[in-house]
C-alpha cells in the first residue's frame, strides 16, 4: 500500500519536473546571447587550422580529383555508399558539411578510391584532404554547433553507484531494472533511453526495496534470493572472498534487512541418472565431502555430502539446508564452498579438465569431484531488531530524544539527502517533498517507518532518476539554435558522470559553487584530480568496457570438446586484463597509442598458464612483460576470443571488430542469400583446409569479393592465435598463413605487421577513439558536425605526446560538453509554476 502511495505522487512529479527541464536557474549562470556565442565560438573547435591550406590545391584541382578518380562510382545512377559526387563543388563544400566529412572520413583512412583502382598520389590526395577539413575547421569555429540531446535517465550502471554513494549499499539493479538500449555501442546515449509505466514500477519496486534495506525493517517478512553459479565455471579453485582451504562454490556480499535467523540452501549438480555429481570418486577413493557455511569468513554451519544423494529421493536429495543462523543487519558476505581435501598435481589418466562440467558422464578419477549449482539465502525468521550498519550512519545524521523533536530531526535528515542524491543544493521545495512522505509514514508507523518513506520518494523523484539540466530563465521556446553555457552544477555533473560513472563528490560542487569550474585553471585542476581518484576506474570497466565490446565477450562459448581448458573463470581473468591494462593508461597518463604498442599486461595464474607465460601464482593480477606477438590489444584474450565463433577463429569478425572500433569505419551489410562460410567444405581432395583457404573458396562468390578484400586481411594476421586466444602454429594441422595486405597496399604479417599498419594510420586511430570518448562524455552520438571539434582535441593532444589526460581535458574543453543547445519543443511553464501545480495535485 504504500508503494501506491508513493506512486499515486510520483507520476505528477515526473510530469511537472520534466516539463520544467531547462526553464530556469540562479541569475548568476544567465549569459546574453552576445557572451554567449563569443564562448561558444572560443570552446567550438579550439585552435582553428589556417584556412590557407585550402590554397594548396586550387577549386579546379580539387574538383578534376573528384571528377577522375570518384565520379564515376558516385554517380547519380550508382550511387555507391549512398553518395552522390556527381558535379561536386569545392566552392560549395561548406553547403554541404556532411558529404565532406564523409569524404574526409574515407580520404583519411586510405579506404578511397577502392583497392585495386585508379589512385592519385599521396601528396595530392593529402592536399585535397587538408582542403576540405581546413574549410570545415574554419565553417565550424564561425558558426559553432555544440549539438543537442534530451535530458539523460541513470542507467543501471550510473543508478547502482548512485545508491552506493547515498547510501554504502551495494545493489543487485538487474533485479530491478531492465536492459539498457545499447546505441554507438554505449548503454548511456539519451536518445534512445525510453521511459514507460512498465519502467516506472521498476523504479518504484527498486526505491522501495533499497529504502528498506537501507534503513532496516523491523517487521521484515522472509524472503529468499538465490545466486547462481555459471554452469563454465571451474569448481576445483579457490573462488575469491571464501575462506583458504575451500574450492568452488560461491561467495556473495548479501544485504540483509534486519537482524534475525537465516537458513542457507545449496543445490548440487547431478549426473544423467540423477545422482550427484562427483560420486564415483567420493565413493572409490573414499573422499568425504563437505560444504562450510560462513559469514564474513567465519563458519557458520558445516553440511555432509553422501554418495547416495540424488534427485529423485526426496529424503537424500541434492538440496542441503543449514539450521537457522542468526545474522545481523546490513550487507555480510556469506561464503558456501567445498572443503579443500587435497591440492596439487593430479596424477590420472585423463588431463583435468577446467571447464570440470563440460560431460557429467564422465564421472570417474579425481577430475571429477561434486559441484553446487546455487546458493540460496532464505529469511529472515525470528527478528530481534536492526543493528548499525554504514547504510543507517549515513542516513540517520541525528536521532530525536523525544516526539518533539522528530519532525526537526527529519528535517534534518530529508535536507542531507535531497542534496546528495540530486546533485547539489536542494530547494526548499524538494525538501518539502520529501517531507509530506515522512509525514504520510509517520502516521502509520514510528519514526524510521517516516524517513524511510522519504528516502523512498527521494530515490523516486525525476531530480534522482534524471540528469536534468536547466537552462537560463531567458532561454524559453526559442529557435534551435540558440545556444548557452550550462551552469556550473550541470557541469560538475556532467563531469562526474564522464570520469566516474556516478555522482560528483562534495569537491567538485563545492568547486561548481564557488565558480572555480569556469575557470580553466580551475577545471583543469578538477579534471586531473578526478583522473588520480579511484572513482575513475569507470573509464576502463564503463568507457572502455563497452568501445571494445567486452561485453560481448559472455555471449562466446567456445565447443568445449575443441576447447576444454577455457571456462568462465578464464574469461572472467581475460576480461580484467584488458580493464586493469586500460586502467594502467588512465593512471599513468600514457600515450593512447599505446593501447596498441604496450609490451606489459596485467595476468593472474589461470591467464598467465593460457598464454605460456611462467612464475605467475594465485588469483591476484600482476605486471609482467610480453613476448612480441602479445603486445597491445591485438593479443589479449578477451578481444581475440569475442571475435571468434564456438568452434573456430573468425577473420572476417576480427576484422570487422578492427574496423569499427579501432578506425571508426563501418563496412556494408553483406548481400542477402551470400552461403555462410561454415558452408564452404573443410576439405577438398582429402586436404584439410586452413580457414584461411576456406576464406579464399568463400571470396570466388563475386558478391563476396569487394568487401571480403578490405575485411579479411585484417583479421587473417591475427589467425596465429586460436578461437581462445591462445598461440598457435598449425590450423587443422596445416602451417598458419598470417600474411596480407592492408586495403592501401601495406604488407602486414601477423600480429606485429597489423600493428604497425594501424599505427601508419594512428590519426584515424586516434580520431576513433576520441569520437568515442565524446559519445560515452555526452550521452548521444557524435554528427558530422562535431568532427571539427574530435579533430582539434586530437591536433592538441599530439603536443602532449597524445597522453590521455590531454584528450580527456580536450573532450571537457569542448563546447559539446560545456554549452547545450536549446531545445524549440520545450513547454513554456516554468519551474515554479510546475511546483505550484503539483503541489495542487496532492
Amino acid at each position: 500500500m504504500k508503494i501506491l502511495a508513493v506512486a499515486g505522487v510520483v507520476t505528477a512529479l515526473f510530469g511537472a519536473a520534466l516539463s520544467a527541464q531547462n526553464t530556469a536557474t540562479p541569475a548568476t549562470s544567465q549569459t546574453s546571447p552576445a557572451s554567449t556565442k563569443m564562448a561558444a565560438a572560443k570552446l567550438a573547435t579550439g585552435p582553428a587550422r589556417s584556412a590557407n591550406a585550402a590554397t594548396v590545391l586550387p577549386i579546379d584541382a580539387q574538383n578534376k580529383l573528384v571528377a577522375q578518380n570518384c565520379a564515376s562510382c558516385h554517380s547519380e545512377k550508382m550511387k555507391a555508399g549512398q553518395l552522390v559526387l556527381a558535379g561536386f563543388d569545392a566552392a560549395a563544400i561548406g553547403d554541404h558539411p556532411d558529404v565532406a566529412e564523409k569524404m574526409i572520413r574515407k580520404l583519411r583512412t586510405g579506404m578511397m578510391p577502392p583497392p585495386g583502382a585508379r589512385r592519385p598520389d599521396a601528396a595530392t590526395t593529402k592536399a585535397f584532404l587538408d582542403a576540405l577539413e581546413a574549410k570545415m575547421d574554419a565553417a565550424a569555429a564561425l558558426n559553432p554547433n555544440p549539438g543537442w540531446r534530451p535530458f539523460q535517465r541513470l542507467n543501471r550502471s550510473e543508478y547502482q553507484h548512485a545508491v552506493k554513494d547515498l547510501l554504502g549499499i551495494d545493489v543487485d539493479v538487474n533485479a530491478f531494472l531492465p536492459p539498457d538500449t545499447i546505441s554507438k555501442g554505449f548503454d548511456n546515449v539519451a536518445d534512445v533511453q525510453a521511459f514507460s509505466p512498465t519502467l516506472m514500477e521498476s523504479y518504484l519496486r527498486a526505491a522501495s526495496s533499497i529504502s528498506r534495506l537501507a534503513v532496516g525493517d523491523r517487521g521484515a517478512s522472509a524472503t529468499s534470493v538465490t545466486y547462481k553459479i555459471g554452469r563454465t565455471g571451474s569448481q576445483m579453485r579457490h573462488v575469491d572472498g571464501a575462506p583458504m582451504g575451500t574450492r568452488g562454490g560461491v561467495s556473495v556480499v548479501h544485504t540483509f534487512a534486519a537482524d534475525g535467523d537465516y537458513v542457507v540452501k545449496v543445490s548440487l549438480h547431478n549426473e544423467p541418472l540423477g545422482g550427484v555429481y562427483g560420486r564415483t570418486t567420493m565413493a572409490t577413493m573414499d573422499i568425504k565431502e563437505q560444504i562450510e557455511v560462513s559469514v564474513n569468513g567465519e563458519r557458520a554451519a558445516l553440511l555432509d555430502l553422501n554418495v547416495r544423494m540424488s534427485e529423485t529421493d526426496p529424503k537424500n536429495s541434492l538440496e542441503l539446508k543449514t539450521p537457522p543462523i542468526h545474522i545481523a543487519a546490513g550487507p555480510q558476505r556469506v561464503s558456501a564452498a567445498f572443503i579443500q581435501r587435497f591440492d596439487g598435481p593430479v596424477d590420472d589418466l585423463l588431463v583435468p579438465l577446467e571447464n570440470t562440467l563440460a560431460d557429467v558422464n564422465i564421472s570417474f578419477g579425481v577430475t571429477a569431484l561434486p559441484h553446487m549449482r546455487d546458493m540460496t539465502i532464505l529469511g529472515p525468521s525470528a527478528v530481534t531488531g536492526v543493528s548499525d550498519t554504514i547504510s543507517r550512519r549515513m542516513v540517520f545524521t541525528c536521532r530525536p530524544t523525544n516526539a518533539k523533536e522528530e519532525e526537526t530531526c527529519a528535517a534534518e535528515i530529508v535536507k542531507g539527502l535531497t542534496a546528495r542524491a540530486f546533485r547539489g543544493a536542494a530547494t526548499p521545495d524538494d525538501v518539502q517533498d520529501a517531507m509530506s512522505f515522512y509525514e504520510k509514514g509517520r502516521k502509520t508507523g514510528d519514526f524510521e517507518s517516516g524517513v524511510r518513506m522519504a528516502l523512498q520518494s527521494v530515490l523516486m523523484s525525476p531530480r534522482f532518476l534524471f540528469r536534468l539540466e536547466q537552462a537560463p530563465a531567458g532561454v524559453r521556446t526559442v529557435k534551435a539554435s540558440t545556444t548557452y553555457r550550462l551552469s556550473d552544477q550541470d557541469l560538475a555533473s556532467r563531469l562526474s558522470f564522464f570520469l566516474w560513472g556516478t555522482a560528483p563528490d562534495a569537491d567538485l560542487l563545492k568547486a561548481a559553487s564557488g565558480g572555480t569550474l569556469r575557470t580553466p585553471v580551475g577545471l583543469e585542476r578538477q579534471v586531473r584530480r578526478m583522473l588520480a581518484d579511484r572513482r575513475s576506474s569507470a573509464l576502463s570497466t564503463r568507457f572502455a568496457g563497452q568501445w571494445l565490446r567486452l561485453q560481448d565477450l559472455e555471449k562466446i562459448h567456445p565447443d568445449y570438446l575443441l576447447f576444454p581448458q577455457y571456462d568462465d573463470t578464464l574469461a572472467q581473468s581475460m576480461q580484467r586484463e584488458t580493464e586493469l591494462f586500460f586502467d594502467s593508461i588512465v593512471r599513468e597518463d600514457r600515450p593512447v597509442l599505446d593501447l596498441l604498442t604496450a609490451d606489459y599486461s596485467f595476468v593472474n595464474e589461470r591467464l598467465a598458464k593460457h598464454y605460456n607465460i611462467a612464475n605467475v601464482t594465485g588469483s591476484d593480477f600482476k605486471r609482467v612483460q610480453l613476448p612480441e606477438y602479445r603486445r597491445g590489444l591485438f593479443g589479449q584474450g578477451s578481444i581475440l576470443t569475442l571475435t571468434s565463433v564456438a568452434d573456430r577463429t573468425s577473420p572476417v569478425q576480427r576484422g570487422k571488430w578492427v574496423m569499427e572500433v579501432l578506425l571508426g569505419t563501418t563496412p556494408p551489410p553483406p548481400p542477402p542469400n551470400v552461403p555462410a562460410l561454415d558452408d564452404t567444405k573443410a576439405a577438398i581432395g582429402g586436404k584439410n583446409l586452413t580457414t584461411r583457404e576456406r576464406m579464399e573458396e568463400h571470396r570466388k562468390n563475386p558478391a563476396c569479393t569487394s568487401c571480403h578484400k578490405v575485411i579479411d586481411p585484417l583479421g587473417l594476421a591475427l589467425e596465429n592465435f586460436d578461437a581462445t586466444g591462445a598461440w598457435r602454429i598449425k590450423d587443422n594441422e596445416v602451417a598458419i598463413d598470417s600474411v596480407g595486405d592492408l586495403y592501401d597496399g601495406t604488407r602486414m604479417e601477423g600480429p606485429a605487421g597489423l600493428r604497425q599498419a594501424i599505427l601508419k594510420h594512428s590519426d584515424v586511430f586516434l580520431l576513433s577513439f576520441t569520437e568515442n570518448l565524446m559519445t560515452y562524455a555526452l550521452g548521444r552520438r557524435v554528427e558530422y558536425t562535431d568532427m571539427p571539434a574530435v579533430r582539434a582535441i586530437v591536433r592538441d593532444a599530439g603536443k602532449s605526446n597524445n597522453r590521455f589526460s590531454s584528450f580527456v581535458l580536450g573532450v571537457v574543453d569542448s563546447a559539446a560538453f560545456r554549452m547545450a543547445k536549446a531545445d524549440n519543443h520545450l513547454l513554456t511553464t516554468d519551474a515554479g509554476e510546475a511546483k505550484r501545480s503539483n503541489s495542487g495535485s496532492r
